[in-house]
């Protein structure tokens, strides 16, 4: 069985070969820790959470690493709007990587081996500026040092394109009439008054946001790994930009030998957006009563590729799928049939074919349906089935079932009420509506992102 992966650099499915037999060096790109994470990164790093723990099912050694982008002008832009001073941006930055974190957690999204901060990365990404400035790919404006793209011919080779389009992430940084060409990026920016910075023989300065993760992947991984993710809006410029400063400081190409990116989350088939109040977060969609892993088949219900359209009846349907699930094993959970493990090991190959085909988790999701349905498969067989592929899936699926039920709008209209006291230090007045919350069945819990509303004896 040969795992195919659609390789975005080839624009087609290419048959799975690490540069080092049994092992793979991934890297993902992470946040950019300047406020709560939204449903749009939950789907992406679902989704590579799935594809990390498939690879390992497979027997790949798999190390896994993620960024955390803290320190950017939107951070810094942050603490300077609450007021935090110079030092601000740490403040920010580590509120929000910790919400993060927590929202990874619920999520089961527990596969990253490491974390990569940005700043506990300075010395290598001061080392590569200075390469690049040695070797003539970089050169000085007003505002910092920017990489040259005429030195880079073969720039666009990922997105097939070197001009910008309106779905691209792009970094605020790079706008300066003084650069030689229109698409040269920032890789060290100087530093403004009030602004953090680090001292260096090239300025008073910051990195850039595209020098953070190369930076990171060669001190962890060398000049060239196994596979990149991320989600499509960063293809271009962000991933173009990596492969420009890595290749032109190694010489080595490619840098990566497969990229994989996610498709967009869609809002009732529009663009998240907070202007559309519609920017939702794990925190709106547990006070609305749902399990964070609801959320997590909703997203294993569509391919990684594609886009995916999120709705509350969407939502619903998930649940609804997720708990019938649960259900249905926990009825075969008990039973003492003896199992052929001839039976289980059929399944098995088949269950791998499937995923082998770019990861094909809906369609492996839509598998253990089957499998409940199979009439020469008995309980035991099944159990012992389902709750082994769930080492993919990771739905908690061999526990218990979990009692949920959506939280009424009247408990929901009183934590807010709550909330906005809180806020206001009225600790008295909070501390009474969370008592009428308890009296009516549910329990409310303060976290970093808000309060949590679960029914009382639930998860």
């Amino acid at each position: 069985m040969v795992l195919k992966i659609y390789n975005t650099l080839s624009r087609k499915k290419e048959s799975f070969k690490p540069i080092k037999e049994g092992e793979v060096n991934l890297f993902v790109c992470g946040p950019t820790v300047y406020n709560s994470s939204h449903l749009g990164h939950a789907k992406t790093y679902v989704q590579f959470d799935v594809i990390v723990k498939f690879l390992r099912f497979k027997g790949y050694k798999v190390k896994y690493i993620q960024n955390i982008t803290n320190i950017d002008d939107k951070i810094i832009l942050k603490a300077k709007e609450e007021g935090l001073g110079e030092e601000g941006w740490e403040i920010v930055s580590e509120r929000y990587e910790k919400s993060y974190l927590e929202d990874m957690k619920k999520l089961n999204v527990n596969s990253v081996n490491k974390y990569a901060k940005a700043t506990n990365y300075m010395g290598q990404i001061i080392s590569q500026v200075n390469c690049l400035i040695k070797m003539g790919y970089a050169y000085q404006i007003s505002d910092g040092w920017y990489f040259d793209l005429s030195k880079c011919k073969d720039y666009g080779k990922l997105a097939k394109r070197t001009s910008q389009k309106a779905d691209d992430a792009v970094s605020r940084i790079d706008e300066n009439k003084e650069k030689k060409n229109k698409g040269d990026f920032c890789l060290w920016k100087f530093s403004k008054k009030g602004e953090p910075k680090w001292e260096t023989k090239i300025g008073e300065g910051r990195p850039g946001w595209h020098i953070e993760d190369t930076a990171i992947t060669e001190k962890e991984f060398g000049p060239q790994y196994d596979v990149h993710g991320g989600g499509i809006d960063l293809i271009f410029p962000h991933h173009e930009a990596e492969i420009a400063q890595m290749e032109s400081i190694s010489g080595k190409k490619p840098l990566v030998k497969y990229w994989l990116h996610t498709g967009f989350l869609e809002i009732d088939k529009g663009k998240m957006s907070k202007s559309k109040g519609n920017f939702y977060g794990l925190k709106e969609i547990m006070e609305k009563g749902y399990n964070p892993l609801h959320l997590r088949y909703l997203f294993l219900l569509g391919h990684y590729k594609k886009p995916l359209n999120f709705s509350w009846e969407s939502l619903n349907s998930a649940r609804n799928a997720y708990e019938k699930l649960k259900n249905n094993l926990s009825k075969i959970k008990s039973s003492k049939s003896k199992i052929n493990q001839k039976n289980v090991d059929s399944v098995k190959k088949q269950f791998i074919q499937i995923l082998d085909d770019d990861f094909n988790v809906p369609r492996a999701l839509s598998y253990l349906w089957d499998i409940l349905r199979e009439e020469k498969l008995n309980d035991s067989e099944k159990f012992k089935i389902i709750t082994e592929f769930d080492k993919v899936f990771d739905l908690d699926l061999s526990l218990d079932k979990e009692e949920i039920q959506e939280v009424p709008s009247e408990i929901l209209k009183l934590a807010k009420e709550r909330d906005e006291l809180r806020k206001n230090k009225k600790f008295k007045e909070s501390d009474e509506i969370r008592d009428k919350i308890n009296k009516q069945g549910f329990v409310v819990e303060d976290s970093e992102a808000g309060s949590v509303i679960k029914k009382r004896g639930g998860n």
